[in-house]
């Protein structure tokens, strides 16, 4: 089953949602417009009767997402006030949105993620890539600043002397060197990568979906929060977490011996 949105659509494989970003003619640049429809798309997904559990976000043919899309910056800028308020009004809701899905999310890069696009793939728990995939801070290359939260990702993920390099260079770097660098979780021949990331995702769609989701929040809120505060919210969290119908049957399962049937509630 397919479901189309503005220049994306979604899949369903199961409990597993694919997000596919669909502009290849410009290797899916982001757009307003694109942002839009990928809001939309998530909306569709987070329904309480969608049945979906996790999700792999991609792009249609042979990139992921190549940044935003400069050729209609001059017409989404007249309306909006510029490039700024762009971010304000449409990528930073989106970038929000991924932060805080109650469900995983694994990124599936298939070819160039540049300027904002990087930052796209690197908001999943998981971030897997094609061997000939590569990561671009294409920002410098015109005059402009990263964004997408690029300046608070990058350093945590890489060290801050990484960061600038990658940003005030603006080289390519290649998936296998993004690997070893600890950037992305797994690199795969390029077509084996989108049966890999569904494979993953279904593994964690069949997981205590409210752990999974409390245990994103507390990892994204962990940098802000001194360890007296982050234990703390341990706590409260476990709390609710040992609440949960997921809860009981993982014990009783690990009990008797048996693999546990979580139902994400």
């Amino acid at each position: 089953m397919r479901k189309d949105f503005e220049r994306c659509y979604v899949t369903a494989h199961g409990s597993v949602a694919v997000l596919t970003m669909n502009h290849p003619e410009v290797m899916n640049a982001a757009s307003v417009k694109m942002i839009h429809g990928m809001i939309a798309a998530i909306d569709y997904i987070e329904k309480p009767d969608s049945g979906f559990r996790a999700i792999v976000l991609t792009g249609e043919g042979r990139g992921f997402c190549s940044g935003a899309n400069l050729s209609e910056v001059p017409e989404e800028g007249a309306s909006s006030g510029g490039v700024g308020s762009a971010l304000e009004t449409s990528y930073h809701p989106f970038l929000r949105r991924l932060r805080d899905l109650k469900m995983p999310l694994v990124t599936a890069v298939n070819g160039a993620a540049a300027g904002v696009g990087m930052s796209i793939a690197l908001m999943g728990d998981i971030t897997l890539a094609a061997r000939t995939a590569y990561f671009l801070q294409a920002f410098a290359r015109i005059g402009l600043v990263p964004d997408g939260g690029s300046t608070w990702l990058l350093p945590r993920l890489v060290g801050l002397a990484r960061a600038k390099e990658l940003s005030m260079l603006a080289e390519k770097l290649p998936a296998e060197t993004a690997l070893s660098w600890g950037l992305i979780n797994r690199v795969y021949d390029d077509a084996a990568l989108i049966d890999e990331a569904l494979a993953l995702a279904k593994k964690l769609s069949e997981g205590p979906t409210q752990s999974l989701a409390t245990i994103r929040r507390l990892y994204w809120e962990s940098p802000h929060n001194s360890f007296e505060v982050q234990i703390d919210l341990e706590r409260q969290s476990q709390q609710r977490a040992g609440k949960t119908e997921d809860f009981l049957e993982g014990v009783t399962a690990f009990l008797q011996k048996r693999p546990a049937k979580f139902k994400g509630k």
